[in-house]
């Protein structure tokens, strides 16, 4: 079966270090564009083709304009190639304009064994199928494809979707793909920044990403993802937004955290 997220993150190699990917309309979020995240994975698999290790381990990206739908370019270097772990850039360009930037390493995970201690807990949430569905019987704006593309559960429907802000700009959830796609480290290249904005439930406009940092903690089992994603300070404008994501067998495989402008 050909899922979407794997059609539409292609990249087709067109010279040394130049791919073609062409962005869909299927991954549009609030503010009816595609979701940065969503360009960043295609560039990344762009750059996964170069390397001698398969996965992503750490991910720092800055989004320098918005990506709009149609073809782009990704262009790639490698930056330095070791035993364990490689380097590289990824570029994204359209029309003219470079849209992202990113410097991401890979790693075999297969090969990761050192020690592993955790000290948190996975979100305490009911199984997805006692959770509720946040979005049912609301009406999102038309635009917004990417809800066709991921679904969430939740213990409660947040404030801010019934027109009542509740203060607290965190928030503890399921998600998948909605097609049956099993995630993957690539997948959450793209995941940690699905989520509406918390600030929303501060009374405040979505927000524009202005740079992300993922670190991918492992290749996550199948299943639903359980999610924490919280903002902690916002300042001038500016605020962060952490999320955490630990697979259906309850262990960490990725923290992001994204800086990101109120509008």
């Amino acid at each position: 079966m050909a899922y979407h997220f794997d059609c539409d993150t292609e990249a087709v190699p067109r010279a040394a270090g130049v791919h073609d990917v062409q962005i869909t309309g299927r991954w549009q979020a609030l503010h009816g564009a595609p979701l940065g995240s969503y360009a960043l994975a295609a560039g990344v698999r762009a750059l996964g083709r170069q390397m001698v290790h398969p996965e992503p381990l750490a991910v720092s990206a800055h989004f320098l304009r918005p990506v709009e739908v149609g073809p782009a370019e990704v262009r790639t270097e490698i930056v330095r190639t070791g035993r364990r772990m490689a380097t590289g850039e990824a570029h994204v360009w359209q029309g003219g304009k470079e849209r992202l930037r990113a410097v991401a390493t890979f790693t075999d995970f297969a090969e990761m064994n050192g020690r592993t201690a955790t000290f948190e807990d996975p979100p305490r949430l009911p199984p997805p199928g006692e959770c509720v569905d946040p979005l049912a019987g609301v009406t999102m704006p038309g635009g917004m494809t990417l809800l066709d593309r991921v679904e969430f559960r939740m213990a409660g429907r947040p404030g801010w979707l019934g027109g009542a802000p509740g203060g607290t700009p965190s928030c503890d959830f399921w998600m998948r793909f909605r097609d049956g796609r099993e995630p993957d480290a690539l997948a959450l290249v793209f995941l940690w920044d699905v989520m509406a904005p918390m600030v929303l439930e501060i009374g405040e406009a979505p927000s524009t990403t202005l740079e992300a940092t993922v670190h991918i903690r492992g290749v996550p089992a199948p299943g639903w993802l359980a999610c924490r994603v919280a903002t902690s300070h916002v300042t001038g404008g500016l605020c962060e937004e952490d999320m955490d994501i630990w697979d259906s067998r309850g262990r960490l495989v990725a923290q992001s955290r994204q800086l990101t402008l109120l509008r």
